[in-house]
Formats: C-alpha cells, structure tokens, sequence
C-alpha cells in the first residue's frame, strides 16, 4: 500500500488527510485504531529515536512522545524498588523491554498523559500490561506477541492506535515538507551518534565514566528528535528532565533542571508514603504530587489538593528539598545547539550536572569552559548541532 487517509490533520477541522509514499510501499502498517497526523507523527519520530538508541547503546529502548517531543526516553534497565514505587508499578519482574517503557514514562509522568509510545523491539505481555494501565494515544513497534496485541487492541475501547514499522526500511535521503504551499527540501538529519561522539573533552577533568557515556547517548539521542531549542538531563539510563521549544536556552535549561528536580523528589520517602483515598487514580496522583512540590499552589488548588489524601501531608520545606537533591551528582546535561553563557551551566550545577555535551562554537565557549572546571564537571565538544522542527 502507497497512500493511506487518516482520521484528520493537526486538527478535526482539517481533513482530508493522508500519508502516502512517493514511491515504494508505505512501512507502517495500521493494526488498529485511526490514527491522526499527529499520531503519525509521534510515531515516525518516536520510531527513529529508539531505533538509534538500541543500535548506540545495544539495549532495548522506548519513548513517550507529546506533540512531536519526547516527554521521555530510556534504555531496558532494570528498576529499583523505589523507582517502581515512583512509577506507579507493582510487578515484582519486567522484562527489559517493560523496564524501558517504565523509564521512558517516569521521566515526566505529568506530561506523559496521552502520549504515544514508541519500542525498539517487539511487544511482550509486561509491556502491554504496563500500557494497559495508563492513558496512552497509541503505540509504535516491529512486532507484538499475539497476547500483547490482543491487550493493546483493547485499550481505549478498541480505539488504541497500534502500528508496525518495518525495522529494515530506510527513507531517502532527501526530505521535503511543504509550508504556506511552499516546498522545503533537505538533506534528512542522518548524524550517526556513537561512543565517539564525546571524545573532544574540553575541560581539565576528563574522567567521562562509562555511565555518563551511555547517559549522553540517551541526552545527545533525544535531542536529535526533540524540538529546538532543546536540553536534556539523563541520569540512570534514561531521562528525567526535558527542555524543548523554547526561545531561549537558559529557559531551556531551567525547564529541563526544574523537571529533573522533580523526578528526583518523586522518590523522596516523604513523597513515596504519601497516602491517597482509595479510589483516585494514578494520573490524580501523578498530577498531586506534582502540586506537592510546588511552592506556588494556591488556595483554590490546595482546597482540592487536599480532597485526594486520607491524612494531608505536610509538605517538604525548601531545605528538606535542598538536602534531598545534593545527593544526586552525576547527572548528564546534553545541549542541542552552543551554550552561549555560563547561566546555563550555573542553573545545571545546582541539579547535579556532572557531565556535559554541546557543540561548541560560541564566542563565549571559554567563559563556559571556566565555569565547568570552576563545578569540577567534565565538558566535551561534540561539533554536531542538532536542530529539530
């Protein structure tokens, strides 16, 4: 099949619409549901993320994308007891492919409400059952167990988007998109990124572990599919804070430092004993602890806030929080384009970026380098800008 129509555009006023190939078979084929644009869109980016992040890290990879950014990505490690507290997961074993989906939602619980999901390798049952349990728009992958797809097809009333991608297709080298009628070409964005791609360290400490490598993999990796500008912290095999589409990088930055905070206050004990009524469900709670750590809630919020606990918690002081995050230190910061001021390694330092990639080229880049060695991190220019709209 060349061409396909689909439920609408960006919008439900927007139709028709279709995907289709200019030659050649289309790679994804529709196992259920009807998928919008934007789901198309998800997907594809979503598809290409893990695929790449499998083939630099060998690991099972997934992402959680919302409106063309991913809300979070990680490779198939295995969970701590507090992380699956943190995440919501009651399963004593998951299977790599699970722990990577588990990861790729953990990162932003909050943003990840109806995002659609991407895997590297083919859908086992622990997946599909972490799957069937959160709201979810739909799901990309190579293949599903026939149990796996069976559960999937239920979801959403037997609306959950669900396709296959052909692992083996490679797209063209040249891309076009048209905008206002106007037709854009380029070269498509086939930056291969490896192990490599971090050898140029810049500052006087050089120590790139093992660990921060990976983590910049999955940083550097997320950007590419992120849009621009963009940051990203990884920690622990996966992400934990995003920063994408803003104007500015400090606000970039600050946004992806205030999200890493956050996933690191999630396994705070005060936060994982907090006890909620019985019936409120898990996004009522993702979004109340994330109400919790906030200092600015008001009294509106706190009224309803209030209604979901069987005792109301009292909340972490600044201090407590300070305290709580001064342990976390190893943290990789990857930046998709030149970091133009030291602020932005300023506001990094105070969420425990070790370890840093950008592509140098600033006029700056000493006074940035200065600050590096000043916080002892370890900075390397990667010369590979990774814009992406």
């Amino acid at each position: 099949m060349r061409d396909l129509k689909i439920k609408y555009g960006c919008n439900p006023h927007q139709k028709p619409a279709s995907i289709y190939m200019r030659e050649g078979e289309l790679p994804v084929t529709v196992l259920n549901g009807n998928p919008s644009v934007i789901n198309f869109m998800d997907a594809l980016n979503g598809w290409q993320l893990v695929k790449e992040l499998k083939m630099a890290t060998g690991l099972p990879a997934a992402a959680s994308f919302k409106h063309v950014s991913p809300a979070g990505a990680a490779v198939g490690l295995p969970l701590s007891d507090t992380l699956k507290k943190a995440y919501h997961i009651e399963a004593e074993t998951l299977s790599p492919v699970a722990c990577a989906y588990a990861r790729a939602r953990g990162a932003d619980r909050v943003s990840s409400f109806g995002d659609f999901a991407a895997i590297s390798d083919k859908v086992d049952v622990d997946t599909a059952k972490l799957l069937s349990r959160e709201v979810s728009d739909g799901i990309i992958a190579p293949d599903y167990d026939n149990e796996a797809l069976e559960m999937l097809k239920a979801k959403k009333k037997g609306g959950y988007v669900i396709l296959r991608i052909d692992p083996d297709y490679v797209p063209p080298e040249m891309e076009a998109r048209d905008i206002f009628g106007i037709t854009i070409e380029q070269l498509r964005n086939n930056a291969v990124i490896t192990r490599d791609t971090f050898s140029n360290i810049v500052t006087g400490n050089k120590n790139l572990t093992e660990t921060a490598i990976r983590d910049l993999l999955v940083s550097y990796i997320t950007l590419k599919y992120t849009q621009s500008n963009s940051i990203c912290f990884a920690y622990d095999g996966q992400v934990i804070g995003c920063g994408a589409g803003q104007q500015s990088r400090i606000h970039c930055t600050r946004l992806a430092a205030s999200k890493a905070d956050t996933w690191f206050l999630r396994q705070h004990p005060q936060v994982l004993g907090l006890r909620f009524r019985e019936g409120v469900k898990r996004p009522e709670m993702d979004n109340a602890i994330d109400l919790y750590l906030r200092d600015d809630i008001s009294e509106m919020e706190y009224k309803e806030w209030e209604k979901l606990f069987e005792v109301v918690p009292e909340k972490l002081t600044q201090k407590d929080k300070e305290a709580w995050l001064s342990q976390f230190t190893e943290v990789s910061y990857g930046s998709d384009a030149f970091i133009p001021f030291r602020d932005n390694i300023d506001r990094a330092a105070k969420s425990g970026v070790k370890f840093v990639a950008q592509p140098g080229g600033s006029t700056r880049d000493e006074d940035v380098i200065r600050a590096c060695n000043e916080y002892g991190m370890v900075m390397c220019f990667t010369g590979l800008r990774l814009f992406h709209h």
